[in-house]
């Protein structure tokens, strides 16, 4: 299992590279620049900006000096926000980010997975019916469709909870962007899980599990779950990093100060430390949590083994 681990991080290393030179250069040759506003600097107090932070340089020179530095585990200074650096605003924003995002999956999975494996139960009976079709209108309405009707009907018209704001994640705040984070992790997890348990329902060691005369409910517990959850376990991996540092729409729409927002912020402004530090933070997240989904299948299927 070591072995396996430490091949699979170094493996990682030639993806993070390829991921942070292709968002180096694109962030470069993008129109505009980081001093670009709508009032006009004078040309020395420009050029004296662009030379405080190497940006006269030509650009194989800037990218190897970013990455000498990003060796040292330094994303360099934020263009905008003054006197903060990369790594403290991505330590400001990451624990609100993981508490919303964590939140959602939590509440994602113990939705999803209870009415997939219902609806796998009920097969076309109405019941399946009406979760599937659930949860494609789920996955159709995108939640920053989702987000501003939630904030309008329970915030401004009902005002049962706070339309916005953190309030240093007070619960109340936490009601309205978990739920509209999460809703389309449900319709996923819901949709894959059916069609998984379906699947294994099947197969022919629960159709021997049935004849030796064990009950449906010790056939579903003991054999069909940790199968049938293996696909759902492929799609979390991506998903929980993605759901944590890329909840950018809900973190705007309900003024949240997560990492997600700092990324938005970032690439208006063209902040261009901030932004490739959000990137080199979001990429080796997917890594992580990639890793740990394999680990875990090893748990889940007994027929999965990582021999050192």
């Amino acid at each position: 299992m070591l072995t396996y681990t430490l091949k699979r991080l170094l493996m990682a290393i030639p993806t993070l590279l390829i991921v942070i030179t292709i968002s180096f250069f694109l962030m470069r040759v993008a129109p505009g620049g980081p001093f670009d506003g709508e009032r006009q600097l004078p040309p020395e107090i420009e050029a004296n900006l662009k030379a405080a932070y190497h940006l006269d340089e030509p650009l194989p020179q800037q990218y190897l000096r970013y990455m000498g530095n990003l060796l040292q585990g330094d994303f360099g200074p934020s263009f905008k926000y003054k006197d903060f650096s990369v790594t403290e605003l991505i330590a400001q924003g990451f624990p609100v980010s993981l508490e919303i995002g964590g939140l959602a999956i939590l509440l994602a999975l113990l939705i999803g997975l209870p009415l997939g494996i219902i609806a796998a139960l009920r097969r076309n009976s109405m019941i399946d019916y009406t979760v599937m079709g659930t949860a494609l209108a789920g996955i159709a309405v995108p939640n920053f469709v989702i987000a501003p009707i939630l904030a309008l009907v329970f915030g401004v018209l009902l005002a049962w909870l706070p339309a916005g704001g953190w309030n240093g994640g007070a619960l109340p705040n936490l009601v309205l962007p978990v739920i509209a984070l999460s809703i389309q992790q449900i319709a996923y997890i819901a949709r894959m899980m059916r069609a998984s348990m379906i699947e294994v329902l099947g197969s022919h060691y629960i159709r021997t599990a049935r004849a030796k005369g064990l009950s449906e409910r010790q056939v579903i517990w003991r054999h069909a779950i940790r199968p049938a959850l293996l696909p759902v376990t492929s799609y979390l991996g991506p998903a929980i990093a993605g759901i944590i540092t890329g909840s950018v729409v809900i973190e705007q729409i309900f003024g949240i100060p997560g990492i997600g927002r700092y990324f938005v912020q970032a690439a208006l402004n063209r902040d261009y430390t901030l932004v490739m530090g959000t990137v080199v933070f979001y990429g080796a997240l997917i890594v992580l949590m990639n890793l740990l989904v394999d680990l875990l299948y090893s748990a889940l299927d007994p027929q999965i083994r990582y021999d050192d």
